[in-house]
């Protein structure tokens, strides 16, 4: 089969919408994968219209897309109670039901929510948010930490660093995150973010 683009990524919001299309449009080399035609699609129902409705909204992609991501937060989802893994396989097998061929889709949940990407050691992460890496690193270790070293509480905590800065909240800064922090993010959303378009995309 000929398709038109080679993936669709669906996603909830536009902060997640300009982080996805950055990494895609700039950053293929840094993610290993070779440039590939892509879509990213917002949809309006937010977090939990995209766990509730991904399979139908990209039953129209199965003959034009030959890989369909699905992005969401697991905070404002709707199913809170369920860990992301949890949810991530109930999203497959929906996409595998309505006309995704296993391996041809893969859904993504992050736990709690898209900041917990923003949580990094790159020196760029400060610049951007528009503090200095002391006051970022003493607003870091403020808050309470997961066992990984982030803040439990991602949006709230670079909500914080945002008022420090009077720096407005905007997807435009997650546009100049993806754009210039390093990719080694540790976190395992991420991962499988970048294994699964490893395995489609090789360079």
């Amino acid at each position: 089969m000929t398709y038109t683009v080679e993936l669709v990524v669906m996603v909830a919001d536009a902060d997640a919408e300009w982080a996805i299309r950055t990494l895609l449009t700039q950053r293929h080399a840094a993610l290993d994968i070779r440039p590939i035609q892509h879509e990213v699609q917002r949809y309006p129902g937010r977090d939990a219209g995209v766990y509730r409705d991904a399979q139908d909204f990209l039953r129209s992609y199965t003959t034009r897309a030959h890989h369909a991501l699905v992005l969401l937060d697991r905070e404002g989802c709707g199913k809170e109670s369920l860990p992301a893994e949890a949810l991530e396989a109930d999203l497959e097998e929906r996409l595998h039901r309505n006309g995704w061929d296993a391996g041809r889709a893969a859904a993504i949940v992050l736990d709690p929510e898209l900041e917990v990407w923003v949580w990094s050691h790159s020196p760029h992460v400060a610049s951007v948010l528009g503090v200095t890496k002391e006051t970022l690193h003493a607003l870091w270790q403020s808050q309470p930490l997961t066992a990984a070293g982030k803040p439990l509480r991602p949006k709230e905590a670079m909500q914080q660093v945002l008022r420090s800065s009077r720096r407005p909240a905007s997807p435009r800064i997650f546009q100049e995150l993806a754009e210039r922090v390093s990719l080694q993010v540790q976190e395992r959303a991420f991962d499988k973010f970048c294994r699964t378009l490893q395995g489609w995309f090789a360079q």
